[in-house]
């Protein structure tokens, strides 16, 4: 079952599906199929999410990310990472920047760096910091498809989207086995793929086990994004507006249901910043969206119900 923001129901008299869990780039996963995943595909899901691991994860040592974090200059980034950086440009665009793949030296100013200091940074780094200026990624990275350059030392954090991303490529290599139905579901980011829809409980983000409303899924993604999900101090979380290096305050919890997971999960982190009127200009998504002070907002075409 989904274990993050939602939760989900197949039709009544829909046969139990096969279940492949594991864990991979920090989180768990679950994948649905009506017949068991042979052991070659299983094989190669955990290839697949290893590989992307060891490219985007700005936690491990050996990783794509931290070594351009520690040696500004010219990386060659994998063939899947157009696709991603090209959605981070679009996502970039439409926020003004606050949603910005840079993000990673503020996430590390709060203490949710790779040690998992948990702790903010002190007077001195913080000045530091501030003295060079935040990173941005129109201005510090340039690039060529999968080419990066950089002349200062930048932290490449691919949260906002990343994990969707992954789902997407997942999906893909499912179908290139002949899989054609199936629920891949990564705590919470989801994509479903078949015949029947699939009923998403929506989880209240601050009393967990219950839930806001439901979604409706069919042949789409759903991705879900709450900022008591990692949560380290009064007020520290990892939904950071790119432009202050603050956490989100006003926007608690969020919903997107979209074409691809990709853009479902990176319009999650979206919608805590920018208005979905703006976000729309850009992108085709339903969404619900929930504030601080308990209300909750859903689009005109979010296939689903909100219970309060």
């Amino acid at each position: 079952m989904p274990r993050s923001a939602t939760s989900s129901a197949r039709p009544a008299g829909t046969a139990a599906p096969a279940h492949f869990d594991f864990d991979g780039i920090g989180t768990s996963w679950q994948i649905e199929t009506p017949r068991e995943l042979d052991p070659g595909t299983r094989r190669l899901v955990l290839d697949r999410v290893e590989e992307f691991d060891r490219t985007y994860s700005r936690f491990r040592a050996d990783s794509l990310v931290t070594a351009v974090a520690e040696r500004p200059g010219t990386h060659l980034f994998p063939p899947d990472s157009i696709g991603l950086f090209d959605l981070y440009d679009r996502l970039v665009a439409a926020t003004d920047g606050a949603v910005d793949p840079l993000v990673g030296r503020e996430l590390e100013l709060l203490g949710y760096d790779a040690s998992y200091r948990l702790r903010p940074a002190g007077a001195a780094e913080r000045a530091a910091a501030e003295a060079s200026g935040p990173a941005g990624w129109a201005a510090d990275v340039e690039r060529d498809g999968r080419r990066l350059t950089t002349e200062r030392p930048v932290v490449i954090d691919v949260g906002a989207a990343g994990k969707g991303y992954l789902v997407d490529l997942v999906a893909e290599l499912l179908r290139g086995r002949g899989y054609d139905e199936f629920l891949v579901d990564a705590s919470g980011d989801l994509v479903h793929s078949g015949r029947e829809p699939i009923r998403v409980a929506l989880e209240h983000p601050l009393q967990p086990g219950t839930a806001i409303g439901v979604a409706e899924v069919a042949d789409a993604s759903l991705c879900a994004s709450a900022s008591n999900r990692r949560v380290w101090g009064d007020g520290l979380h990892h939904i950071l507006d790119a432009r202050t290096g603050s956490p989100a305050r006003e926007v608690i919890a969020t919903w997107v249901v979209a074409a691809d997971t990709a853009l479902a999960d990176g319009l999650a982190t979206a919608l805590f910043f920018t208005g979905a009127h703006r976000l729309a200009e850009t992108f085709h998504f339903s969404y619900v969206r929930m504030y601080a002070d308990g209300r909750a907002e859903r689009s005109r075409d979010f296939r689903g119900e909100l219970f309060s």
